[in-house]
Order: C-alpha cells, then structure tokens, then sequence
C-alpha cells in the first residue's frame, strides 16, 4: 500500500477540486463536477461542516480514490445515518483495497459519531459496485426518485 487516506477539510479546497476531478473522471461526468467549481470560500465553508464528510486516498497529494459522504440526522430517533454520495477509485488503482479502505474509514468516523447505518445506492449494471457493497452490507431493493424543486422569482 503505497496510499494514506485522511479526511478533507475547510482548508482542502485545491484537494477537493482534484478530487472532484477524479470523480468527473471516473463517472465520466465533467458537467457536474467540473464545469462550474465552487470557489475557496465555499469549499471552506462547506468542508468545515461536521456532517460533510470528505475522505481522498492519495499518493502524496494526488487523489486515487475518495469518497464523500453526508451524516443525516434523523427525527424518528435521536440518531444519524451516513449517505454516501460519491465512491470513486481511479482505474488503475482498482482492485488493491483502496475502496474498501475508504468505506472502513467512514465505518470508523461513523462509530466515532455514533450513527447507527452508512447507507449507498448503485446503479444497475455497475457490477464491481454492486459486489463491493454486498461483500460490505445487505442489499436494499429500492427506487430512487430525482424531484425538481419548485422555481423561485
């Protein structure tokens, strides 16, 4: 394992824009992850927040994998859930634990935090996604819906 991962943050703006690159990259999506960047201040922002939770494994400063996640916490009870939003692992890092190491990390800060679950969803087809969370959890069967808000003046 030539690779650290450590936890981004209010002052990882440069990392999380490298980061992001990975993802447009990886996901093959630049529009959403690079056509308009967030500027310093809001990545400070935003990277400062406890519930914002930013994990890059890097080789020195250079991302090859990362994962961003988001502790929700709930009304039913007084506990937090863990969403994970982006899961990523440069090409030709796959298959060496970097993943896994992630997920671990944020299964370690979500004990930390004492949320009770880590919850992600993967699209159909995306098999080494699908096999990696199965090795990890139990498998859901759900529907996920994309609902516009409503436009403001």
């Amino acid at each position: 394992m030539n690779w650290a991962i450590r936890r981004l943050g209010p002052e990882d703006g440069q990392a999380m824009r490298a980061l992001n690159a990975l993802f447009a990259r990886e996901f093959d999506d630049p529009e959403s992850y690079c056509s308009n960047p967030p500027g310093e201040p809001y990545f400070r922002q935003v990277l400062s927040r406890d519930a914002v939770i930013a994990l890059a494994a890097e080789v020195g400063e250079a991302p090859i994998g990362g994962l961003v996640a988001y502790v929700l916490q709930k009304l039913e009870q007084e506990r937090s859930e863990i969403y994970i939003y982006d899961l990523a692992v440069a090409e030709a890092e796959r298959r060496k634990g970097v993943a896994t190491a992630l997920i671990a990390e944020l299964q370690r800060i979500a004990g930390s935090i004492g949320a009770w679950v880590i919850y992600v969803q993967a699209d159909f087809g995306d098999e080494p996604a699908i096999a990696l969370y199965t090795k990890l959890g139990i498998r859901e069967d759900v529907m996920h819906f994309d609902i516009a808000p409503q436009a403001t003046r």
